[in-house]
């Protein structure tokens, strides 16, 4: 099989830290910031907040030096930003966090984020809803201070919520700010909302679906990739995109089994739906070393398929 690096793609994507210690990010409990008075919680947020736009910086440093394009951002790059006080802090670092963006984009890394579990649109809880309309204001914000574009490009990735709820869903999209819905996507996982369910959820609400293969397999017990519903999935997202070429997908396998839901180490298997797809992020437990071997493997593809007569 011809390896897609011999036309320029995929590009495998690092997410958030590495498996080595080259790339890690600091963190701070709410309960030990309500702990501290006002001055000093402003003081512990201001430290915290520059360390990690620093270690942005180096995992910056670490996508180049390995010719990486795509990078997930942490979610928990700036905790608290969403309130009254790391408001505050964050604007103090405006003019910083901008030149990182513009980094970013000198030396070619897309910058896509996958906030937390706790975004819950469709939500039967009020104050669900408004807290996670909140938390991807804040990541919306965030991402206009890199100065990334209001697009698909810099992506904010969820998944469907509360399942049953799909109306909800696509009416609450609609009333997003025009920030966090020009970034939105949504993507299927294995127990609320499948493949097609949120297919059908991000063509109502005019937003990309980002497919996950192994979140199809376990939900619909298939035995391989080569299941043809793979291929029918990553077209269909295809579709959703408003530039194909910005497709991202994810991928990784089962840790004990093809079906296991947790993730492997590194990846053995890979859908062959996905050599065509542009974008790729590799989710396995090893992180950059599952992408080098994957590197790897497919240069050993290309070089027999070229060895051929």
């Amino acid at each position: 099989m011809v390896s897609p690096l011999t036309e320029g793609g995929p590009h495998l994507g690092l997410v958030c830290i590495t498996h080595s210690d080259a790339v890690r990010y600091r963190a701070l409990t709410r309960k030990r910031l309500l702990q501290l008075d006002a001055a000093e919680q402003r003081r512990r947020l201001r430290e915290l907040y520059a360390d990690n736009l620093a270690r942005l910086g180096r995992a910056l440093d670490f996508c180049r030096e390995r010719g990486l394009r795509l990078y997930r951002m942490t979610s928990g790059l700036f905790p608290f930003a969403d309130d009254d006080a790391g408001a505050g802090v964050l604007e103090e670092f405006r003019g910083q966090i901008a030149e990182v963006g513009r980094r970013a984009a000198r030396e070619g890394v897309r910058l896509v984020l996958h906030p937390d579990q706790f975004v819950v649109l469709n939500s039967d809880s009020p104050a669900t809803v408004a807290n996670s309309v909140r938390i991807l204001e804040t990541h919306a914000r965030m991402m206009d201070m890199l100065e990334l574009p209001r697009s698909p490009w810099a992506l904010i990735e969820i998944h469907g919520g509360k399942g049953g709820r799909a109306d909800r869903l696509v009416a609450q999209i609609a009333e997003l700010p025009e920030a966090v819905r020009s970034r939105l996507a949504f993507e299927n996982d294995e127990y609320t909302y499948s493949a097609a369910e949120i297919l059908d959820v991000c063509r109502r609400a005019g937003v990309p679906m980002v497919f996950d293969a192994h979140h199809h397999v376990v939900r619909e017990k298939l035995d391989s990739y080569d299941h043809p519903s793979v291929a029918e999935a990553v077209a269909a997202a295809r579709e959703t995109w408003p530039v194909p070429g910005w497709q991202l997908v994810h991928i990784s396998n089962g840790r004990e089994s093809f079906k296991d839901r947790h993730h492997s180490d590194l990846i053995e298997e890979m859908p062959p739906a996905y050599r065509r797809v542009p974008w790729i992020e590799v989710e396995a437990k090893h992180k950059e070393l599952a992408i080098e071997k994957l590197r790897a493997e497919w240069q050993e593809d290309a070089m027999a398929a070229n060895r051929q007569p």
